[in-house]
């Protein structure tokens, strides 16, 4: 796919620095050395170094050696970021004790490297739950400005050309939250149109889902969609958004003429923002079984550094993909 090599462009022409806590985990050591190889990232692997030597060794691994290493309990800057964390959640009631035991947890250290300059984005969740991938995340990242909500967005590549950017779609939220306000839904569309811009390449074309086409029917569930389409638009009005619609009348241009003829982006619609978790997850899967097409993600949005989780059972590629993807959305980032 195109897409992917362009990602991977742009991910070797800036070099980013990427963070991997699980490095003693066989699919991240794999996927890192062939990252290094490729020359996609600059790769920070978090554990022993005598054991990561080791394992790459075992494994047949070459470029390991391009990698920096960082043990958790053993570095440099050990005071540097428990006095970081410290001071970041003493007001929680975090104690400078509790701060340097967590500043030896490699998920507490990624996210401290990045908040500290030392890195630019972190993967992880080969081994770890999402839960434990996120929080750390959220007490020192925290989100970007101006938004409150952090949500998934798959990116869809369908074998049909003729939707999305020639068959390219962005769906979202798919993956995080469950049900969110008309407030809630706003921002997930705002940060999937930077996630699109930062990762695609390509201006988002966005439509607010909803089982209702510009007043076709009357719902509580419809005013949600309404109110954020009005308020996404507040948030970011270059942004070429609308809602409600419904899904044909979002992606096939004859539905659109006929449903929504004054708009002017119905039926063209590249981003599609669900009005929940349960009809967003829903959708990307059907997508992926029914018309064979590729899904890739969730790539999280609405953290003010890129964090990404993987899935416990997810593969060297998938590992290899989202350290390009990761990569990209902190070049975003720093474009902005």
């Amino acid at each position: 796919m195109d897409l992917l090599k362009d990602i991977i462009g742009r991910a070797k022409a800036c070099k980013e620095r990427i963070v991997l806590p699980e490095g003693t985990e066989e699919r991240t050591l794999k996927a890192a050395d062939q990252l290094l190889n490729d020359e996609i990232a600059s790769i920070i692997l978090l554990g022993k170094e005598k054991e990561i030597y080791q394992l790459a060794h075992n494994l047949n691994l070459k470029n390991i050696s391009k990698a920096i290493i960082v043990d958790p309990a053993d570095n440099p800057k050990k005071e540097v970021y428990t006095n970081l964390l410290y001071e970041l959640r003493k007001n929680k009631g975090l104690t400078i004790e509790k701060a340097r035991e967590l500043s030896e947890d490699p998920l507490y250290l990624g996210c401290l490297m990045i908040k500290n300059g030392d890195a630019d984005g972190e993967v992880a969740g080969a081994i770890n739950t999402t839960g434990n991938v996120l929080r750390p995340a959220f007490q020192i990242i925290k989100t970007a400005p101006g938004i409150s909500v952090v949500s998934g967005a798959f990116l869809m590549f369908i074998p049909n050309k003729e939707y999305g950017e020639n068959g390219i779609m962005v769906f979202a939220d798919c993956a995080v939250l469950p049900d969110p306000t008309a407030q809630e839904l706003a921002q997930i569309a705002v940060s999937t149109g930077q996630t699109t811009r930062d990762i695609c390449g390509f201006e988002p074309r966005i439509v607010m889902l909803s089982f209702s086409t510009k007043g076709s029917a009357s719902h509580r569930m419809v005013d949600k969609v309404v109110e954020a389409t009005q308020l996404a638009k507040k948030l970011n009005p270059e942004l070429k958004i609308d809602g409600e619609l419904q899904a044909d009348a979002a992606i096939v241009p004859s539905v659109a003429k006929s449903k929504a003829p004054e708009s002017e982006i119905a039926g063209k619609a590249n981003v599609l923002i669900f009005p929940s978790l349960e009809t967003g997850n829903i959708a990307y899967k059907l997508v992926q079984r029914l018309a064979n097409a590729e899904a890739i993600g969730p790539i999280l949005q609405g953290i003010a550094a890129p964090i990404n989780d993987l899935s416990r059972g997810c593969s060297v590629d998938d590992i290899y993909k989202m350290v390009a993807i990761t990569a990209n959305q902190a070049i975003g980032i720093k474009n902005k």
